[in-house]
């Protein structure tokens, strides 16, 4: 009878299932789900952040075309537009938990402070530079030019986030950089308005100045996550574009003011071709997919890198020059043809490092890639092996 009874429990013991196999497999399948949240999460900040800048640019446009001419008005709504991120913000904190490092204690008030004013101040003067390069360069033209920011993007990267510069990454940015030079000798001239040789170089300076700065905010924010903040949560991202958003519209307000430019707005409104209320819907509409924009790239920051964030800005580049060839009816000279390929050419090399680099990261850590045959085993108690899906 007693044996009977261990042939019992060992039959019923070999009919379930191993703890030790069983939350195995309950681990393979949360990491794989986490995954796929993951990459969810980085294609809508990737259509946040190339519709956000492809429509924000076309609305900036228009402003100028049918009257507009405030330069400081321009870089106050690109800014100012923070406010409607709040119910978002206090409907989705506690949706999110902390998915990346936490190992210290959180920034001092005061280090956080000067966080947020010093990426204020950059964000607010870049965003300036912008306005004046927008104002005298064709929109094709200036798009092309900011590809630019992923050269400089990948230059501080390389100081002050240890990015690795290998010869693909190299020739990703010497593409780039020779893209937006040959724009320096293209003589267009604007088809909506006279442009000088001198308003054109202008912009084409603080079109590239403006990039650089980019670049810089981005590369500063990683470094803010990563040192100063010593976390990378829902609420650290969204207080960080919600408090350099107000820092620099601060700046902006400051400059529209001090400039004396606030007060022929009202003329300028009056005299706006499209009319009163399109003036308003096209300032009140810029505001707000500039902070689509702004949501995307800092989201881009959180889950990926800097360097990432401004390549897939720069991957909207084919879309902005072809919007504006159909609705401003920008001239596609063959210098602007010869730029954009180059650009494609840069942007898709500086993809595949990265595809390269997380292939790499994957083998490393043991997760088996695409078309590999071999697939991780797991050990159960009795000894046997048990394999796992990728």
């Amino acid at each position: 009878m007693k044996g009977d009874q261990e042939l019992q429990v060992i039959v019923q013991q070999g009919k379930e299932p191993n703890p030790t196999v069983q939350d195995e497999r309950n681990s393979v399948g949360s990491n794989h789900t986490n995954i796929y949240k993951r990459w969810l999460r980085v294609i809508i900040y990737t259509f946040f952040v190339i519709s956000g800048q492809s429509v924000a640019t076309i609305l900036g446009r228009l402003y100028y075309d049918n009257g507009g001419n405030s330069k400081w008005l321009a870089t106050v709504v690109q800014l100012v537009g923070f406010p409607v991120l709040l119910p978002y913000y206090l409907f989705s904190i506690k949706t999110h938990i902390t998915t990346h490092r936490d190992d210290d204690k959180a920034a001092s008030h005061r280090n956080r402070v000067l966080v947020y004013l010093a990426l204020g101040v950059l964000v607010g003067g870049d965003c300036y530079l912008y306005s004046i390069g927008l104002l005298y360069l064709p929109v094709s033209t200036f798009s092309l030019i900011c590809a630019s920011q992923l050269a400089f993007n990948a230059f501080f990267s390389y100081f002050l986030n240890s990015q690795k510069l290998t010869p693909i990454i190299l020739n990703s940015l010497l593409l780039l950089t020779i893209s937006s030079t040959l724009l320096a000798f293209n003589n267009e001239a604007s088809n909506f308005k006279k442009v000088t040789r001198v308003q054109y170089v202008t912009s084409f300076i603080c079109t590239i100045g403006a990039s650089a700065g980019f670049g810089l905010v981005l590369s500063l924010q990683q470094v803010a996550f990563r040192k100063v903040l010593k976390r990378q949560t829902f609420s650290e991202v969204m207080d960080m574009i919600i408090y350099v958003s107000l820092v620099a519209s601060c700046v902006s307000l400051v400059g529209l003011f001090s400039s004396g430019e606030w007060k022929n707005l009202s003329s300028e409104m009056d005299r706006y071709k499209l009319g009163k209320v399109s003036y308003v819907m096209n300032l009140v509409w810029t505001a707000v997919i500039w902070q689509v924009f702004n949501i995307g790239g800092t989201g881009l920051i959180f889950e990926l890198s800097s360097l990432f964030s401004n390549a897939i800005s720069a991957l909207g580049l084919p879309v902005v020059p072809v919007l504006a060839v159909i609705i401003f009816h920008d001239k596609m000279n063959g210098l602007k043809v010869i730029s954009m390929i180059l650009a494609i050419w840069g942007f898709m090399s500086y993809v595949y490092q990265h595809y390269l680099d997380d292939k790499n990261l994957k083998k490393s850590i043991g997760i088996p890639t695409t078309g590999s045959s071999d697939t991780p085993e797991a050990k159960g108690s009795g000894g046997q092996k048990i394999q796992t899906s990728a």
